[in-house]
């Protein structure tokens, strides 16, 4: 049975009696109170081995209480929750010295079972550097889904563990990355990004390592590398599914020894970097395909941070929203109001682009019409019938659908493309008779599928790259890489 004095501070006489009911049946003693002052009171006197506090009471802050509990009483465990469930307040609980945080509302059992991790685990003084108040919010949401991120980001602020984000593009990875090193404790060194799918393979080695004169054609001069320029800060590592397997083996030594060589060069460098890697695909198939190191794949996924689709937190779609339209007012474009209808529109929307899409739709809907308010209408016409809910999108009709293994062309403006898909899976399946499908159905179907799709984005923009990328909503990088890939043929911009 549990045992340990807990005290509960709450302005909510509902959420004491549930926190002290619960934690009484799982057998600890416990004290409520709906106020600062008096939690003040008893840890001066030394009762308590654990607080849980809310951030708001009626006289006092919580997070101004927590540096003198701290100061009074390291080795104090103390959970907060709080209802403004913000990055910053996450990342505020972590800096006070907080054991956990946790966003309200929370369940009970997850709650106890933090209880018990904290008082079972044993008393050490905990040293924090002090931080400055940082403004600002770098990442925009309450869903439970960013709680669970914030709440890992909060953990991870004070430590050099590897950090591998995987999510689809335009999800924020990067943006998680900077927020991993901007709120650290090496916020005060450089944070440098680089995309391994936007360098040329027989380049990676040296844009990451450097390379002496003469070594190789061009290489007039020494140059520096992505890890010195990264010495005593944050290397982020975008796209590391597309790093060659030469580059591979070179970087598991480095995170294997803490030292590497320049490219030419021979004397062993020593590096004090933080690495964090992200990827948009999955490491094990590729590791199946031996196109990824599995030792590799360790060595990067020690904290593994998985960024849900828009699709997944559409509730937090209003704020990200209106957070938009705020960063479009502040850069020069009109500042908007969005109605309930709008919103909700937006919410509907299955956003394959995801947040980088959305931050795009805004700003279309701040530079293009005059209107103050945002309508429902607005927002229809923007989006257009591709965005329209797949529940509520009209039968295919196979029979006037274009095969797409013949690359017909495709009105992308219209109705056609989704119902070429549509009929092409159904065709493939229909083939199958009452077989099952073979394995690796995933890739097949893909490898049909996203040639065609990209040729005939591409015929629709006239060859233009940045306009095809924009309107299949995939990163510039990537679609040139996937078209690099695929092999598909170009048709040139005419001048």
């Amino acid at each position: 049975m549990a045992s340990g004095n807990i005290l509960v501070a709450d302005d909510d006489s509902a959420i004491r009696t549930v926190l002290s009911q619960a934690l009484s049946r799982a057998g600890y003693e416990v004290r409520v109170t709906g106020n600062a002052s008096t939690l003040w009171r008893w840890v001066q006197a030394g009762e308590g081995d654990l607080i849980i506090t809310d951030v708001v009471m009626p006289d006092e802050n919580a997070f101004d209480l927590l540096p003198r509990i701290k100061k009074l009483r390291p080795d104090l465990p103390i959970i907060v929750m709080s209802a403004q469930n913000t990055f910053m307040t996450a990342i505020k609980a972590s800096e006070g010295g907080a054991y956990d945080y946790l966003p309200k509302p929370f369940d009970l059992k997850d709650l106890v079972a933090i209880v018990g991790r904290a008082l079972s685990q044993p008393k050490a003084r905990m040293t924090r550097e002090t931080h400055e108040e940082i403004e600002g919010m770098p990442l925009v949401g309450r869903s439970p889904a960013m709680q669970e991120i914030y709440r890992t980001l909060a953990r991870l602020m004070q430590t050099d563990l590897t950090v591998m984000i995987t999510g689809e593009s335009g999800t924020g990875k990067e943006l998680v990355a900077k927020a991993l090193h901007d709120y650290g404790k090496r916020r005060g060194g450089p944070f440098v990004a680089i995309n391994m799918a936007a360098i040329p393979r027989d380049l990676i080695e040296s844009e990451l390592f450097g390379h002496e004169k003469g070594a190789f054609t061009g290489a007039a001069a020494r140059s520096i590398g992505r890890f010195e320029q990264a010495e005593g800060g944050t290397l982020f590592l975008d796209e590391i599914g597309d790093m060659p397997m030469e580059a591979q083996t070179r970087l598991l030594r480095v995170l294997q020894q803490g030292e590497y060589t320049t490219v030419g060069g021979r004397a062993p460098i020593r590096t004090n970097v933080r690495i964090v890697a992200a990827t948009n695909k999955d490491l094990r198939i590729l590791i199946q395909q031996g196109l990824f190191r599995e030792d590799l794949f360790f060595r990067l996924n020690v904290v593994p941070l998985r960024l849900p689709p828009l699709r997944e937190r559409t509730e937090d779609v209003p704020d990200l929203v209106r957070h938009f339209f705020k960063l479009a007012a502040e850069q020069g474009l009109p500042l908007k109001n969005v109605d309930g209808g709008a919103l909700e529109r937006m919410k509907r929307h299955r956003w394959p682009g995801n947040i980088r899409e959305l931050e795009n739709l805004v700003r279309r809907l701040a530079a293009l019409y005059p209107q103050e308010t945002i309508t429902e209408q607005l927002v229809e016409t923007e989006l257009g019938f591709d965005s329209t809910p797949i529940g509520d999108r009209p039968a295919p009709v196979s029979n006037s659908a274009p095969a797409l293994g013949g690359h017909a062309p495709l009105d992308l403006e219209g109705s056609t493309l989704s119902m070429a898909v549509e009929h092409h899976l159904n065709v493939l399946f229909r083939s199958f008779g009452e077989q099952l499908p073979p394995a690796g159905l995933y890739h097949r179907i893909l490898r049909e599928v996203e040639g065609p799709l990209l040729s005939a984005a591409l015929a629709a923009t006239r060859g233009n790259q940045i306009k095809a990328a924009e309107l299949l909503g995939l990163n510039r990088n990537t679609l040139r890489k996937k078209v690099r890939d695929l092999d598909i043929r170009l048709m040139r911009s005419p001048r």
